[in-house]
């Protein structure tokens, strides 16, 4: 049976899903926020920056500072901008990077916050692995940065017109030392002939915390944890006597490796951080049911995954917690699918947790998935859709993603609806989406029976979307940084979208379209109030039947022109309410314009 994530062959397949981040970072109270670079963009390039950009008031709250390496002190070779499909700096941060061609040649990051950890994003060539010597203040550490080409270089040959991607992965280091603000850290090859540097997170990484009252610890039930024996049985025995005694398993300080699915279902499963608690699995929790109940909190899951195999279980959970369970403080990695959930989710949270390198999607809700809120999570580096709702079998309704935060993913949307009923987008951060996707995308794409199209109402509410937008190389032409798609049936929903910003977009920025080229009508469309810096062809790109009303969107520096209107079938209404400004002119249909 044919994986629900992979079209026919015969279908146009609009339907991978990306993401991406933004260039330089401040700090806000602890956290992270994130600016754009003050640095043009180039052909087929973003549009330049303008001077008056800010730093976003949407996304996630992180416990770590990012620094990109373009922005540090360095002698290596800096890569980009560039969104060619395949190349190295169209999958980095900023769409740019910093090449280190071996021993001596270095990048300076200088801290701006107290750190005694880093995750390095970069990329080795093709079949190497090694090691990147860390420095503080000219004093190398005991301990090096492990990297590899593992989990890089992925083809997917079943997704037409995607080339090898997923060039960049993430590797991580407790620096087994406090670095303070003024501090300068150097990473600089030491065993791989090239280090390419994309993005350096830094943060505090607390103590592991006593074991909660109460709790059934893994090791008491003769886990392992030093990975080196399964401890699978371990887990599920103490599973069962917290089960029974009504408490919580605790998973202290170690490294635990887990062969086969564990049965979780009414029961607590807490670590002592993502950082001290590494569960090694690529599947860790596959149940096509669950009464729920389930609490997962502060423990990591990193897997295997090499490949996308669609058939293939690969998550970190494939199928159902139950009703009111809750996920928080994961760290998740090398995995096909952060969670693939099906079967019932309804009241689910999943809430600050940290998603990155897996091959397919970060969080795809596709079974009863009511009233599921999904918010202040850090996505990096997906391989499809970074966060996804998909009613088949039953629609989604009431559920949010807010406040979350997507980088740089490197095939399909940051962030995707598929179907559903009042649904909402809402402070979201979406930031260098690559191949075949847009920021966000809402639409009516089915990739599988019985599938229910959009209704009631959809808000999709104060986003912003850096760089988003991206060449769809099937149909020879971009989607827009925001995508509404009739693409297998009309868009009947009220579809409001408010307060949007979007900046430096390659393309053009609201794209109305029925992806299948079957011509279906978008209605019932409100653009009210979007904030525009750096428009790379056209505020609207109008490709189907049908319209939408647009008041209050100012825009600066557009590429081409106003509006491209030009659908196949029928007409696109393009209605203009109050407030309008910097976006005048047509550009004719025959040519599609190209990006500035």
């Amino acid at each position: 049976m044919r994986s629900p994530d992979l079209p026919s062959p015969a279908r146009d397949p609009l339907w991978c899903r990306c993401t991406a981040v933004a260039a330089a970072t401040i700090v806000v109270a602890g956290t992270v926020a994130f600016t754009v670079p003050a640095k043009p963009s180039a052909a087929p390039r973003p549009a330049p920056t303008t001077p008056a950009a800010a730093a976003p008031r949407a996304g996630a709250q992180t416990p770590f500072v990012s620094m990109e390496a373009e922005d540090a002190a360095t002698n290596g070779t800096a890569i980009g901008p560039d969104l060619t499909q395949g190349s190295l700096a169209s999958e980095a941060s900023g769409r740019r990077a910093v090449t280190l061609h071996g021993p001596g040649q270095y990048v300076e990051f200088t801290v701006g916050a107290d750190a005694n950890a880093v995750t390095v994003s970069g990329n080795v060539p093709d079949g190497t692995s090694g090691s990147v010597a860390v420095s503080v203040n000219g004093q190398r550490l005991e301990h090096a940065l492990e990297v590899t080409s593992e989990y890089s270089y992925l083809d997917t040959p079943g997704i037409v017109g995607s080339e090898t991607h997923h060039l960049f992965d993430h590797a991580r280091l407790l620096l087994g030392r406090d670095v303070h603000a003024g501090d300068v850290v150097r990473l600089e090859p030491e065993s791989v002939s090239s280090y390419t540097v994309d993005v350096a997170d830094f943060e505090q990484v607390a103590p592991a915390p006593p074991a909660p009252e109460g709790a059934v610890s893994v090791l008491d039930a003769g886990a392992d944890p030093t990975g080196a024996a399964d401890s699978a049985q371990a887990f599920t025995a103490a599973i069962e006597q917290a089960k029974a005694a009504g408490g919580e398993v605790w998973v202290p300080e170690g490294r635990f490796r887990v062969d086969s699915p564990l049965p979780v279902d009414q029961v607590a499963i807490t670590g002592a951080g993502p950082w001290r608690s590494v569960l090694l699995s690529s599947h860790l929790i596959d149940q096509t049911e669950a009464v729920g109940g389930v609490r997962l909190r502060d423990f990591a899951v990193i897997g295997e995954v090499t490949d996308r195999v669609d058939d293939a279980p690969d998550n970190f959970v494939t199928g159902s917690l139950g009703a009111g369970s809750e996920v928080s403080g994961l760290w998740l990695q090398h995995l096909k699918v952060g969670l693939w959930l099906t079967g019932v989710n309804d009241d689910l949270l999943v809430e600050g947790n940290r998603i990155l390198d897996t091959t397919a999607d970060g969080l795809n809700l596709n079974g009863s998935a009511n009233r599921v809120r999904v918010r202040g999570n850090f996505l990096r580096n997906t391989g499809d859709d970074a966060l996804a709702m998909w009613s088949l079998n039953a629609p989604n309704s009431g559920s949010e993603f807010t406040g979350n935060t997507v980088v740089a993913p490197n095939l399909a949307n940051g962030i995707a609806l598929y179907g559903g009923t009042d649904l909402v987008v809402r402070e979201n951060l979406v930031a260098d989406t690559n191949a075949l996707g847009s920021g966000i995308a809402i639409s009516n794409q089915a990739f599988g029976e019985p599938f229910f199209p959009l209704r009631g109402t959809i808000t999709v509410e104060g986003n912003e979307l850096v760089r988003t937008g991206a060449m769809n190389p099937n149909w020879q032409h971009p989607m827009g940084a925001l995508r509404v798609d009739a693409f297998d049936s009309p868009i009947d929903a009220d579809v409001r979208i408010t307060a949007t910003t979007a900046v430096d977009s390659p393309y053009g920025v609201f794209e109305f379209v029925s992806g299948g080229g079957q011509g279906h009508e978008v209605r019932g469309v409100t653009v009210d109030g979007a904030q525009l810096r750096g428009v790379g062809t056209v505020v609207v790109q109008a490709e189907t039947a049908g319209s939408a009303e647009l008041r209050d969107v100012v825009a600066e520096s557009v590429g081409a022109a106003g509006v491209y209107n030009c659908p196949e079938a029928g007409a696109f209404d393009v209605r203009l309410g109050a407030g309008n400004s910097g976006w005048d002119g047509t550009w004719p249909c025959g040519t599609w314009p190209p990006p500035r």
